[in-house]
């Protein structure tokens, strides 16, 4: 199981990024769980929940370099969605990311 979070200014513009990673998932047989959240809820979320990598949405990616200070001993990667895919929304492409820096 592939835990992958979506970081977003609200959660809610991602939604629908996560609906259609979770597509692209099924459709290869790839078990995950894959949310959105947003800012400000990155820490509650992590002090019950576990991600194996963290993407923040073009939105916000002036937060990478916090987040990666200040969750580097969770030892998961940070990386920004590309913003043509996240503009495009396309989900197939933002889950081989994911994938990718998950190794």
């Amino acid at each position: 199981m592939k835990n992958i979070m979506l970081v977003c200014v609200a959660g809610m513009s991602t939604s629908l990024l996560v609906s259609k990673m979770q597509k692209a998932a099924q459709e290869q047989n790839i078990e995950a769980d894959i949310y959105a959240i947003a800012e400000g809820e990155v820490e509650k979320i992590l002090a019950t929940k576990k991600a194996d990598v963290l993407l923040l949405g073009p939105q916000v990616r002036y937060l990478k370099g916090s987040f990666e200070t200040k969750y580097k001993d969770k030892g998961f990667p940070i990386d920004v969605i590309n913003m043509a895919d996240y503009g495009m929304m396309n989900g197939e492409n933002v889950l081989k990311q994911a994938l990718q820096l998950i190794g």
